[in-house]
């Protein structure tokens, strides 16, 4: 081979190594498991609201308060009194999961809010400065949770 070929080689070698390395850190470095559930549900006064999961399974990287994703379940009976007695929000947009964390796809669950087949409502207000955790509930008691910028930084 000649120098020229051997350059070429060690540069694409390279970008895949560093295309390799950007996916691992973007998708897999940084999250690691959510162990203690903790989805709280905000009433309108600001009030927590705590209720039983029946499943709880969560991700979160302390690189970004945004990172965080969860998948539950509650007892059906809770959800129309929870959305009832919960503050609702007007702006919910699910922010994507790595494509590992199978249990959200936050293109269904915002297919399901556009059609009034699930309701957005706030978990908790600020839960870093600037971001809201926002919760989406189903009638069958399945829940996801994540974290969205609410607009105060701007």
């Amino acid at each position: 081979m000649t120098a020229g070929k051997w350059v070429v080689l060690a540069l694409v070698a390279t970008a895949i190594a560093a295309g390799v390395g950007l996916w691992y850190a973007q998708t897999q470095a940084w999250y690691g498991p959510v162990d203690t559930p903790d989805i709280t549900f905000s009433a309108p006064d600001g009030t927590p609201m705590e209720r039983p999961l029946l499943a709880f399974e969560g991700i979160d990287a302390s690189t970004s308060p945004l990172r965080y994703r969860a998948c539950f379940a509650l007892d059906p009976s809770e959800v129309a009194p929870l959305i009832e007695a919960g503050m609702a929000y007007d702006t919910p947009e699910p922010l994507v999961a790595p494509g590992w964390f199978e249990c959200y796809d936050a293109e269904t669950i915002a297919l399901a809010l556009d059609r009034d087949e699930a309701t957005a409502i706030l978990g908790v207000r600020n839960i870093a400065t600037g971001v809201d955790r926002v919760i989406a509930l189903f009638p069958d008691g399945r829940g996801f949770a994540w974290h969205q910028l609410n607009g105060t930084l701007e």
